[in-house]
């Protein structure tokens, strides 16, 4: 072959091309010995030298079931017995013609099949050799027959004829091969492209984060990611019906297809959980079907409530920058002024003054601790010595020795910035102090191991806290306390997920009070650690 289609194909299709046009080639050679066997030169086959049509077609006959042994063989190669089973029909064929009487015998015209299979087969342009080699076949049969056989010199226009036929047939399955092979190089590609973008199809819906349910205009379902299956609570195999899975996502979807607009554009999953539910149309007709995007109502939340306190934060540090200046000049008027004043009503209003200028010190350094969360710089540990470091320091500082008790000290080592954990745990366990009975072992700190995670609990034995309390926990300016800032929590969560811990409150029914739990993030062998749950 000229061209170079084979690198584009399978090899095994031009193998089974080629087998096939061998049995054609076989049951031509079979049908010529069987006619010349029992009909003789009665069907004006062989009749002008019927031995050597009928040895010709034997000989025809053997080439060809040769040729199939070389097919399973595989050798030569596939365009040298393309050449050689080509080059044997036209010698056979001329033959066979010439041994029934020539161009009259119209045998020489079966030579179109054999050029217009060639050029089927092979995708090439020489097919165009093979017509030159059948026409001058066809011109040296007919020559030998006119000088030694006497036959009709005018006879040359018909052989003439059927070798512009030979050239015309070989050309045109040349341009049908070629637009066979444009066509299937077209398929191949676009059969590429859909594999592609089914496999990207399929990435992008599982990983979003909002689920998707492709249905077509009967309601069946046809793709479902993993996050439809959460939101909706059910596992569902494909081509299921979407009225009986989900009965009122199919009442929005039916109401969508007559209006254009659903009744409500959330939707009631379960307690608690609500979707935002989205209908596109797969195609301009919306009775084609569609797909259903499901957003989930507690991520939009989310998103909204960190965007809000993206903004708060970046408000509140430039205000408490602002403040300080000020309130540190009255808390300093203020001191000066009771130093001055021996009344004791006047004393009194101005430590009302000094109290409240403190109070808001105390908010405006815990709003200027936020920015220390993109500063964190963890460094791996053993947290069992932290905790026995800070114990000592906690009893001294608070003055009731004994408060605090330390549990499961194991061998564990932890990445956590120190200044961040020291400043965690002040906030905790303060906490834990004000509302405990302040009792010895009011205030337990316990570590333990659990599937390679190292945790610790800050439990204190005071009334706990109510359920109703228990979702607004972490949310800043949050507080029970009159004299509570709000940000004490939130500013530990933060920084405990600033260094790849997670901070949660867990509720003990065997013991009363609360407990806050830090799970710390796995550390790799490389210094690195894994944020917690990764």
């Amino acid at each position: 072959m000229t061209d170079n289609t084979a690198e584009n194909f399978p090899t095994v299709d031009f193998w089974r091309s080629l087998r096939y046009f061998n049995l054609y080639r076989l049951a031509l050679a079979g049908i010529f010995v069987f006619l010349a066997e029992i009909f003789s030169s009665s069907l004006s086959l062989g009749p002008h030298n019927w031995k050597t049509f009928f040895v010709s077609s034997l000989l025809y006959a053997v080439a060809t079931a040769a040729s199939f042994v070389l097919l399973k063989l595989k050798w030569p190669r596939f365009a040298l017995q393309l050449a050689g089973q080509v080059v044997a029909d036209i010698v056979g064929l001329t033959v066979l013609a010439y041994a029934s009487g020539g161009i009259q015998s119209s045998i020489g015209l079966l030579l179109l099949v054999s050029l217009a299979a060639a050029g089927l087969i092979s995708r090439g342009k020489i097919t165009l050799f093979f017509a030159s080699l059948a026409s001058i076949a066809a011109l040296l049969e007919h020559a030998y027959a006119v000088l030694y056989d006497d036959a009709d010199a005018a006879l040359f226009v018909q052989v003439g004829l059927l070798c512009m036929a030979y050239f015309a047939v070989a050309w045109l399955a040349h341009t049908l091969a070629k637009y066979a092979v444009d066509s299937q190089l077209l398929a191949q590609r676009r059969g590429r492209d859909l594999v592609s973008l089914s496999e990207a199809n399929r990435l992008v819906m599982r990983d979003m984060q909002d689920g998707v349910l492709v249905v077509d205009g009967e309601g069946v379902i046809l793709q479902m990611n993993i996050r439809a299956e959460q939101l909706l609570r059910k596992s569902i195999s494909p081509d299921s019906s979407l009225s009986a899975a989900f009965p009122i996502l199919f009442g929005q979807y039916a109401l969508w297809k007559q209006t254009g607009s659903a009744s409500r554009d959330t939707l009631q999953l379960d307690v608690g959980l609500q979707a935002r539910v989205r209908f596109v149309a797969i195609e301009r007709n919306a009775e084609n079907g569609a797909v259903i995007f499901l957003e989930d109502m507690r991520r939009i939340r989310a998103e909204a409530q960190q965007i809000k306190l993206a903004a708060l934060g970046r408000l509140t540090a430039n205000i408490a920058h602002e403040v300080r200046n000020p309130l540190s000049a009255i808390s300093y008027a203020t001191e000066l002024l009771q130093e001055q004043q021996g009344d004791a009503g006047n004393r009194r209003l101005l430590q009302i003054v000094l109290d409240n200028t403190h109070r808001i010190n105390q908010i405006v350094k815990d709003v200027m601790q936020l920015n220390r969360r993109d500063r964190a710089q963890p460094e791996v540990f053993e947290l069992a010595a932290i905790l026995r470091v800070f114990a000592e320091e906690f009893d001294l500082a608070e003055r009731h020795a004994g408060v605090m008790v330390l549990t499961g000290l194991t061998a564990g080592e932890v990445s956590f910035d120190r200044g961040h954990l020291r400043q965690v745990l002040w906030n905790l366990c303060r906490n834990a102090l004000r509302y405990g009975r302040k009792l010895p072992g009011s205030l337990v700190l316990a570590m333990s191991a659990e599937n390679g995670l190292v945790m610790l609990d800050v439990q204190d034995d005071g009334p706990g806290i109510s359920v109703e309390h228990q979702g607004k926990l972490f949310e800043p300016f949050f507080t029970t306390a009159p004299d509570g800032t709000g940000l004490g929590l939130y500013i530990a969560k933060e920084l405990c997920e600033a260094n790849g811990a997670r901070l949660e409150y867990h509720a003990d029914e065997e013991r009363a009070g609360a407990c806050f739990s830090i799970t710390f993030g796995n550390i790799h062998r490389d210094g690195g650690v894994d944020e917690y749950g990764g």
